[in-house]
């Protein structure tokens, strides 16, 4: 009888190279801790020297967090100038008579020399820019809205109608450029209603601080 040989199993050949290492779990990541955000406080609501510019009280009430602190600052720099800048800003029945946008400047020769316009001249110094007129731009020997708030009704309807266009455009374009840069920014906006494109002051916080303020029927 013949016997069948048995049919030898194939399997994988015994390695002889080195062993690779064991797979090993990779550690989960640690979680990166959050930064802390410093935030930098808002300067106190009386920060500010005795008769400060009106741009410094807008700035100040501009830093402010909350629209609480924003009254504060309002009432603790109360005066009638920076009362008059808002009316002429917020009143609808106050309407202004200068015209909208840019303001030009009054004197060819300055209109010559100087590139640009008197409001994007002023609004390069108020940015801390080189004075284009050569003006010292520190501001404190000029004239500013504290003094001149009480010429502001020749600029508006029903203020002064002996005027002529001419000349009330003059008497503005003066004022601005005796102003501090900063200060005569303040009034460009302002003649266009514009004060909120560049402060975060709304008529609310205005009403809010100054609740005797009346407003309307003033055209």
């Amino acid at each position: 009888m013949t016997t069948t040989p048995t049919p030898k199993k194939r399997g994988r050949p015994k390695s002889t190279g080195p062993k690779l290492p064991a797979k090993t779990k990779a550690k989960p990541r640690a979680k990166a801790e959050p930064k802390e955000v410093s935030v930098k406080p808002a300067p106190a609501t009386n920060s500010l020297p005795t008769n400060p510019f009106i741009f410094e009280i807008l700035e100040l009430v501009d830093a402010q967090k909350t629209n609480a602190k924003k009254v504060e600052v309002l009432k603790n720099y109360e005066h009638d100038s920076i009362k008059t800048v808002f009316v002429w800003n917020y009143d609808s029945s106050v309407i202004s008579l200068l015209p909208p946008g840019p303001v030009p400047y009054g004197e060819t020769n300055a209109q010559t020399t100087f590139a640009g316009t008197l409001s994007e001249n002023i609004a390069k110094e108020a940015a801390g820019g080189e004075s284009a007129t050569g003006q010292d731009l520190d501001g404190r020997n000029k004239t500013s809205i504290r003094h001149e708030y009480k010429n502001f009704y020749h600029f508006v309807q029903g203020g002064n109608p002996a005027l002529t266009t001419t000349r009330r455009e003059m008497i503005f374009i003066n004022m601005l450029q005796g102003l501090h840069p900063k200060e005569a920014e303040v009034l460009c906006l302002v003649k266009d209603k514009d004060l909120e494109s560049k402060y975060s002051v709304s008529l609310e916080n205005v009403k809010q601080a100054y609740p005797q303020m009346t407003w309307g029927s003033r055209g």
